[in-house]
């Protein structure tokens, strides 16, 4: 925090762009008061806060900042929110609307600043509808926050048995074991915490027992469909491999 409050102390700093939760690494839970300190930063310095909610919208209905009553001053969300289609929303404060909206009534005509892949289409619209209606509902919410607890609870309990010195990351559905002692805090502690030939060695064995996980990291997210049943199986496989590894 000392440095991003030194990065914003000239004033020249538009905009604070970041995750809830750092996530395209081993996965860093924020400190207590992290984001905190974060939205009274950048308000003291005028700039405003960006929270990207690609990765953490399975956090809960509204994603890590609701769950956790963030206030940026604008919200971005990819992919997930169509199912996987390429798509995208983002949302602003009333203060921020206001401010564009002022903006758009005096800039030139003719440039809309949207192209390409995200523009609206009919194909988007019906993923986005069918998702926010069929699938990101309470109900599935607690369905996956449980078996993502039930997950979380599992792995450590494994690695607490065989005493390997790892951990295990949670946030909303989405879980993480990690070849190193943890918690994590910054960026750099989760590029060393990687063990590229370890990793691939469990992954591997975890598929010699019927169970494939995501092929970068070692993370895993509950889906609505996924079943108690597929919980305790990986659970059970990871157990099997954890002897392995420590016979």
């Amino acid at each position: 925090m000392p440095a991003l409050e030194a990065a914003l102390r000239d004033g020249d700093i538009a905009c604070v762009i970041t995750e809830p939760v750092l996530t395209n690494s081993c996965m860093v839970l924020p400190d207590h008061g992290f984001h905190d300190a974060l939205r009274r930063l950048t308000r003291a310095a005028g700039t405003l806060l960006l929270i990207d909610e690609t990765h953490t919208v399975s956090t809960g209905p509204g994603g890590y900042a609701r769950k956790h009553g963030l206030e940026p001053d604008l919200f971005v969300l990819g992919k997930p929110i169509a199912g996987g289609v390429p798509a995208s929303v983002w949302g602003m404060s009333e203060n921020v609307a206001a401010r564009y909206a002022a903006y758009n009534s005096q800039k030139q005509p003719g440039y809309s600043g949207m192209g390409t892949t995200l523009s609206a289409n009919p194909l988007q619209f019906a993923a986005m509808r069918a998702t926010l209606e069929e699938v990101m509902t309470e109900e599935n919410y607690d369905h996956m926050d449980h078996l993502a607890r039930r997950l979380d609870a599992g792995l450590t309990a494994v690695i607490d048995r065989y005493r390997l010195p790892w951990h295990v990351a949670r946030v909303g559905a989405r879980v993480e074991f990690i070849c190193a002692p943890g918690p994590l805090r910054n960026g750099g502690e989760a590029e060393t915490a990687h063990a590229p030939e370890l990793e691939a060695a469990i992954h591997v064995a975890l598929v010699n027992r019927g169970v494939l996980i995501a092929p970068f990291h070692n993370m895993m997210l509950i889906s609505p469909a996924t079943s108690a049943s597929q919980v305790n199986r990986l659970i059970t496989a990871f157990d099997a491999v954890a002897a392995r590894l420590t016979a």
